[in-house]
């Protein structure tokens, strides 16, 4: 019991057949299922099986440190297009291999004289198991392609008789192992990436502030990066507090405005209805239906993202190349990417501006850090007194602040007719929030009052929008505070969330 991956590797090819079970150990134990497999497996092909293990575990664990999603099995080919629900390792992928690796080099300050102060990251949470809302979806197609598919096909026997709904509604979103050990990880890299800022020394000195959303997975997210430092330099003899503060990481909810004419507006994400009755998704579903031999009607636009997400997350939670991939080829998981990238477009994006406005208390609430941050320092200060805000949140948290700020902006709209042109879009959500996502934003002083700020999105250097400077990776701060000047003298959470506004 306890196992994430409960099975045997079928010798007649690399496919896993996998007995599922959670990761909390519901459904029984390992050794009741080995020893059935004992009483039935003649010795002859327990040793064929073991010497294929070790084979495979020499070749891959004592001589492979650069596994890719192109040459590895257990990696479905359709992993980069899982959006919100794909793995922090398909957009970082040198962390397959080593999944401590850091690039120091990526943050290259314009003088040796430039030293890190203070570091803002915002998180969005760890791999979760689905919301009960996506349960009840899967279990209605599993239920359906077990009872009613006809096809032969060797994947679709594995869902029939070997796969089982392991998947309860009691899970709702709830953090898993895996997204303990995203956070764990994360932690460690960035004490690599910012060692004078994430240090012991500032940790046990109280100069690390963390904050996080009041859901379980967040909480227990942050709880999983204090758990990465503490770990990290054995602390065994302190602990260190963190606040709930929903105002902060759950703004969506508290303004009234947004909640009124997008989350509770049927109409705000016409696009994405109308997409889902467009040519591409009904061939997808068409094609879905075709693979398991079920009429056409019997597979809705539902279906066929409750079964992309028992893909995905059979694969985030348990790094297994599930056979319910095998519904998709990569025409189709683009289809489906575009889908949610319009979802989260119109509800979370670029398609409302009161999108971006609700993180408006967000937006102050990072400046201000840094402003606190830059006159404790200009005022001859040993060190800042907060030398690291952590904020753990959610991909709602995080996404309208990253549009607010003008990242990640396509010169067209995304809508339910221009999919074949927005093949290279910048708004791409498997890119920008994947499980783990994180904004990171690193002031450095140069030396005689010159302040530099380094973003990362997901740990890699970028700049902001509309800054042209040839040093714009990591301008000065001054030409940031300029640059976003209108919104750091307005933008106010109060006046944009009021339903009812008076005219400009």
């Amino acid at each position: 019991a306890g196992r994430e991956r409960i099975g045997w590797t079928d010798p007649r090819g690399p496919r896993h057949s996998v007995f599922s079970g959670p990761v909390d150990g519901r459904g029984g134990g390992q050794a009741a299922i080995q020893t059935s497999y004992e009483a039935i497996m003649p010795i002859t092909l327990w040793k064929i099986i073991f010497v294929h293990f070790t084979t495979a575990i020499l070749s891959c664990c004592c001589f492979r440190n650069d596994a890719t999603p192109e040459d590895s099995p257990d990696i479905p080919a359709i992993a980069k297009y899982f959006s919100t629900k794909g793995r922090y390792e398909e957009v970082n992928p040198h962390l397959i291999g080593d999944i401590l690796a850091v690039n120091r080099s990526a943050l290259q300050p314009p003088s040796a004289q430039c030293r890190e102060i203070h570091l803002t990251a915002i998180i969005r949470h760890g791999t979760r198991y689905p919301t009960s809302k996506n349960v009840k979806k899967m279990r209605r197609l599993y239920e359906l392609v077990k009872s009613t598919a006809p096809g032969k096909q060797g994947w679709l026997r594995e869902i029939q008789t070997r796969w089982r709904m392991w998947y309860t509604d009691d899970m709702d979103g709830r953090l898993v192992r895996k997204g303990q050990e995203d956070l764990r990880h994360l932690a460690v890299r960035l004490s690599k990436l910012v060692p004078s800022l994430v240090s012991e020394e500032k940790l046990r000195g109280g100069l690390f502030r963390f904050m996080t959303s009041s859901k379980h997975r967040c909480v227990n997210s942050t709880l999983s990066f204090k758990a990465g430092l503490t770990e990290l330099w054995a602390i065994t003899d302190m602990e260190f507090d963190h606040a709930v503060n929903d105002a902060l990481m759950r703004f969506f909810e508290q303004c009234t405005r947004f909640v009124q004419e997008v989350e509770e507006n049927p109409s705000a994400l016409s696009e994405l209805d109308k997409f889902k009755q467009g040519p591409e998704m009904t061939r997808v579903t068409q094609k879905v239906a075709d693979r398991l031999g079920v009429p056409y009607n019997n597979i809705t636009d539902d279906m066929a993202e409750a079964a992309f997400y028992l893909c995905a997350y059979e694969f985030a939670i348990k790094t297994v190349n599930s056979p319910w991939c095998r519904l998709f080829d990569e025409v189709d998981a683009q289809v489906m990417e575009y889908a949610n990238d319009l979802k989260q477009y119109w509800k979370r994006g670029y398609g409302h501006d009161i999108n971006s406005k609700s993180s408006c208390i967000l937006f102050h609430d990072v400046f201000s850090r840094l402003d606190k941050a830059a006159n404790e320092n200009q005022s001859g200060f040993k060190q800042v007194t907060e030398a690291v805000t952590v904020q753990v949140g959610h991909a709602e948290t995080l996404l309208p602040l990253l549009t607010l700020l003008g990242f990640s902006k396509d010169s067209d709209v995304l809508t339910s007719t221009n999919y074949a042109t927005q093949a290279n879009r910048s708004f791409r959500t498997s890119h920008m929030l994947p499980y783990t996502a994180n904004l990171l934003l690193v002031l450095y002083d140069c030396g005689g009052g010159e302040l530099r700020l380094q973003p990362l999105l997901n740990e890699k250097p970028v700049t902001f929008p509309g800054l042209t400077d040839p040093r714009a990776s990591m301008p000065h701060y001054q030409d940031v505070k300029e640059h976003y000047k209108e919104l750091l003298e307005g933008c106010d959470f109060e006046t944009e969330c009021q339903l009812f506004r008076n005219p400009a």
